[in-house]
């Protein structure tokens, strides 16, 4: 597929998936003519970057957790970096936060619902000549 059409499937405008490409996060095929092709596995691949990204991992380490992503195997760190290691924490406790407000929001959110039901019942039955 053209970058258009990777574009429009992951919502990810061309030119950031340009930039995933000089950062080696994906890597399209070059026809003869020198037009990138992107393999449907990109599309997964994409939205696994986005979201990653949106999660405030910086492009430096998602090239090294994509591997991870992609099936179970062992992880294996040749070198590992204190730092680096205190800011995944960072992020991840950070992302557990977001994911308790996110799921305390969807419950809030199915109590109005259903209170919306409810309240469209008893007017639908009110509404009913006995």
């Amino acid at each position: 597929m053209k970058i258009g059409e990777l574009a429009k499937r992951t919502e990810v405008p061309a030119r950031m998936l340009r930039y995933y490409e000089e950062q080696g996060l994906i890597t399209p095929r070059r026809q003869q003519n020198g037009y990138r092709e992107y393999d449907e596995y990109l599309v997964d691949r994409v939205k696994k970057i986005r979201g990653l990204l949106d999660s405030g991992i910086p492009t430096r380490i998602i090239g090294d957790m994509l591997p991870c992503l992609n099936q179970s195997q062992e992880i294996v760190v040749a070198d590992p970096d204190p730092e680096l290691r205190e800011m995944l924490v960072r992020e991840r406790d950070r992302m557990a936060e977001r994911i308790a407000l996110l799921e305390h929001h969807r419950h809030a959110l199915t109590r109005y619902i259903a209170a919306m039901d409810r309240s469209t019942a008893a007017t639908t039955a009110a509404r009913v000549p006995t």
